[in-house]
This record gives C-alpha cells, structure tokens and sequence, in this order.
C-alpha cells in the first residue's frame, strides 16, 4: 500500500461522563453517557437545510466541514469532483429507522408520515448530506462496519485514491448517542465496563505528495491498513488479528520494534482479545492505549477518536528508538468485532 497524508482532522467527542436523565423522553439503561448533551447542528451550520438533520447527520456535517477548514481544503467547481467521502457507522441512526417505521403504524390512514424523515433512515443519509452540504461531487460511500467502522472507512477512501477515483477524501466515522443506541450496546453487553458514548472524527486524506489545494500542512501519513476475518472462536480471530498486524507491517516496511504504541478496543487493561495478538505478532509488549476508557462505547467511531486524540495530543515522550519512515511515532490502530471481523492500520505521525 503507497503511503497516503493526513492534511487536517476535526473531531466532535465527550471525554466526560455527563448526565443524559434528560435528553431523551424515553428512559436509558443509564443515566449518565460520553454524550455531546449541549450540541445542535444549526447552531455550526445555521438553520437552511438543517431542519430535518438527525443527530447522526448533524454530528457528520459539522465535522466534516470543521475538518475542511482546519486542512486548508480549496473546494471550488474542479476540486470538489475529485474530493469524495468515506464514513464509517455501525447502522446509521438506529433512532431515526425506529421513528420513522413507528409513524407507519401509528398515523392515521393513508399513513401521513412526513417524508422529510425517510432520508435519515438510510445508512448513507449522513455521508449524502455531507456531499450536499459541502459540494463533494467525488465518490460517496458508507460503510456499515460495526467495531471495524473506521478501519474500513480508512481503507476504502485510501483504495479510492490509489486507483485514481479521487485526489483527496473525507475519511471517518460517526456514531450518534440515543435511547435505541444505548439500549442495543447494554443489551448485548458491550456497556458493561464502559459508559455508551457518542462521537464523530473526519480526516482529510491525500496522496503522499499532496496537491496545494488539499491544504499546507502534513499532519500525519497513513503507511497501511489491513482487514480479515477469523470465524469459529477465538482461536481464528487471534490468528487473524495477528496476520492484519504483520501485513500492515510488511506492507510499510517497517520492523515491529518501530511501533511506539498500540491503540485498542479492550475497555479493560486485563483485557488481551486485542493486544494478545498484537502482542504476538510484534513479539513484545508495546504501550497500549484504551480510548474507550476516556470516550466511552463509540463502536465505529471508536478507532475514529482514538486518532484524533493522538493528533491533538502534544508531544508524549514515546521512546525516541521507535520511530517510522520520516522520524514520527508509529501508532498502531487495531479493532476485533463479535462476528470474526478484524483489522489493524498503522499510521505515522509527526510532531
């Protein structure tokens, strides 16, 4: 995989644990959450064309046009055809399905259920508004990845720009805090040691040489990602986990000893189902990172915020002997989902 550059990010997160009693009518599994209580779309973006966002497309908007701005992205009539989106989810908002198919039960016959709602019930509503909004004549693409929401994101925007499909993406996730989303991850128990949480993260990707219009700055560099699947129990997942890790390694050249820190999914330090495989595959221990201790449950935008962090953190005094191609720190991104999905991105970034 040629290395591809990270021109500009934006992030929207909650790193504290608020209180959501009253945010919804509808009771939640928990009264506290990693939410954004206090944001409204319109109050980044003003109220034209606003009205029927949802919160998922809303928190998808705002930050893909903060992430256009803080790259320095030149978006004009010849520049916005060759500039797509890639945004990863787990489902699309869970919320506005739910709504919108309760009104079709409820209203009155012929079923006068406003039209204005059925956009958001589709997973690629958000990713849709984003080029509207934004004048993105480029691809536009929603991958429905669960856990591994962002990685494939990552993957597919970096796919579309080696192929000659677009010069630059918008490449990220987005994951929206409601009552349907808190009660499908306590259900399933993936809020059992960590609060649900809500999040979106766009990045600005470009070629490794970027064009001037795709913004000054080089903030990081994308060296290679790698998805695969491991069915049948743990054993085939911590084989396929550790052969993602070796591949984005092989495919950047670079020696394991170069990895600085690894970013997980566990929620637990006891946790290994992540980092014993990567452990395995880089033969040591390396520093981990827990993000969804500090953002909570973000499931496809977990990966997402988990970058953004490291982006918007100031130098951390990773050991100085790991360094990648260029003299930044070598991060290592990795994410495990229930069904056997796996995947592992590597990303250099410099300070």
């Amino acid at each position: 995989m040629s290395p591809l550059s990270i021109t500009g990010f934006s992030a929207i997160t909650a790193a504290e644990l608020v209180d959501v009693s009253g945010l919804y009518a509808e009771p939640l599994p928990s009264a506290h959450a990693h939410a954004r209580t206090a944001f409204v779309a319109r109050e980044h973006l003003g109220r034209k064309g606003t009205s029927s966002y949802d919160r998922a497309t809303g928190l998808a908007v705002v930050c893909c046009q903060d992430a256009v701005r803080a790259a320095g992205l030149q978006l004009d009539a010849t520049t916005g055809r060759r500039t797509g989106v890639a945004l990863g989810t787990s489902l699309g908002s869970f919320k506005s399905t739910s709504d919108y198919t309760l009104e079709t039960l409820v209203q009155e016959r012929p079923y006068l259920v406003n039209p204005l709602l059925f956009p958001n019930t589709v997973m690629n509503g958000a990713a849709g508004q984003v080029g509207i909004r934004l004048g993105l004549r480029g691809i536009n693409a929603t991958i429905a990845g669960g856990t591994l929401g962002f990685l494939n994101a990552l993957r597919y925007a970096a796919n579309a720009i080696r192929r000659g499909y677009a010069d630059a993406m918008l490449a990220g996730a987005v994951e929206e805090f409601t009552p349907h989303r808190a009660w499908a991850s306590h259900l399933t128990g993936a809020t059992r040691a960590v609060p649900s949480g809500e999040a979106a993260a766009v990045f600005t990707l470009t070629v490794a040489d970027p064009p001037p219009w795709t913004g000054p700055r080089r903030l990081a560099t994308v060296l290679a990602v790698a998805t695969g699947f491991g069915p049948g129990g743990s054993d085939a997942g911590d084989l396929a986990l550790a052969g993602c890790v070796r591949r984005v390694l092989h495919g950047a050249k670079l020696d394991p000893v170069a990895v600085a820190a690894v970013h997980t999914g566990e929620a637990e330090a006891g946790e290994r189902q992540e980092y014993g495989p990567v452990v395995a595959a880089l033969g040591g221990d390396v520093p981990r990172m827990l993000p969804k201790r500090r953002f909570g449950e973000c499931d496809a935008a977990s990966g997402a915020v988990a970058l953004a962090a490291v982006l918007a953190a100031p130098p951390d005094g990773l050991d100085a002997a790991r360094r990648g191609p260029e003299g930044g720190d070598v991060h290592l991104f990795t994410a495990r989902g229930p069904d056997g999905a796996v995947g592992a991105a590597l990303i250099e970034v410099y300070r």
